[in-house]
């Protein structure tokens, strides 16, 4: 037992419940959800992939984690290195497995990231912004991957969803690469704050987090179903304030709650998929 819930601390368990939320809710948008048995399948598939893409992060990053995370279980040895792997391997079979019985385009999209995962713990996350982008894309690819599931066709508010999900992560990460600035700089990462400093770096942040409120707002005034929709607005504004904080915090450099703020982001972005798809069921 103290195992397996030392490899959901590994693969950050919570982080696939967003995704769960994100898939349902693309479906719902792009058409109703599926069938049972597809529904699961499009579940299983971006949850296994998350936990196969953490667990090589954190078998690549045990040294910055010694430096900036000292509680992650391949540090405190809760877990073994090749545990990881053996995480790793089995987590990404399932997921790529999963997606095979699913539209092409689910196929496609959870190849590619399989593969990303890989490369950005190996090698992208070193890279000022691409490692950056990467992650947040992975926040918001499910969308897509959601909406393929029941469709082959794009729709816009998925777009518009895609888009703020995307920004808000993106501001999201570079802000964790103020956090960690310290052990980046052990590992010789050349990072975003190294080149262009902590402070602007957080000052870009704060503006990737100002574009994708505004563009809440822009689903509330004109795109359905959550034009005026109240339910929407009220968790739209509440995790708009939580990601203003945030960002205001680290444009502050107020790096003592950095620890706290960190979760309060991940809340933010959290509380506004729980409006996305109660406003889509609704």
């Amino acid at each position: 037992m103290r195992k397996l819930v030392s490899i959901m601390k590994l693969t950050r368990i919570e982080h696939s419940i967003m995704l769960i939320i994100a898939v349902i809710a693309a479906e719902i948008l792009a058409g109703g959800l599926p069938g049972l048995p597809v529904l699961l399948l499009s579940i299983i598939t971006p949850v296994f992939l998350s936990m196969s893409a953490f667990a090589i992060n954190d078998y690549f990053d045990i040294k910055v984690d010694r430096a900036n995370r000292e509680r992650r279980p391949l540090v405190t040895g809760e877990l073994r290195p090749a545990d990881a792997v053996y995480v790793t391997v089995i987590a990404m079979a399932i997921g790529i497995g999963g997606s095979i019985f699913l539209s092409v385009y689910c196929l496609v999209i959870a190849m590619i990231f399989a593969v990303l995962s890989l490369l950005y713990s190996y090698k992208l996350k070193e890279l000022p912004l691409i490692g950056n982008a990467y992650v947040a894309f992975s926040m918001a690819i499910p969308f897509i991957f959601g909406n393929y599931v029941v469709s082959n066709t794009i729709y816009l508010p998925i777009i518009l969803i895609f888009s703020l999900v995307f920004l808000s992560g993106l501001a999201r990460e570079i802000d964790g690469s103020v956090r960690d600035f310290n052990g980046d700089i052990k590992r010789k990462a050349i990072t975003l704050p190294k080149i262009i400093g902590r402070r602007n770096s957080a000052y870009l942040a704060f503006l990737l987090y100002g574009v994708a409120i505004a563009l809440t707002l822009y689903l509330f005034l004109n795109v359905r179903p959550f034009e005026g929709n109240a339910v929407f607005a009220v968790l739209i504004a509440i995790s708009d304030i939580m990601l203003l904080y945030s960002g205001t915090v680290y444009a502050c450099l107020e790096s003592r709650s950095y620890g706290k703020v960190r979760n309060i982001s991940l809340a933010g972005m959290a509380l506004a998929l729980v409006g996305i798809l109660i406003s889509a069921v609704v």
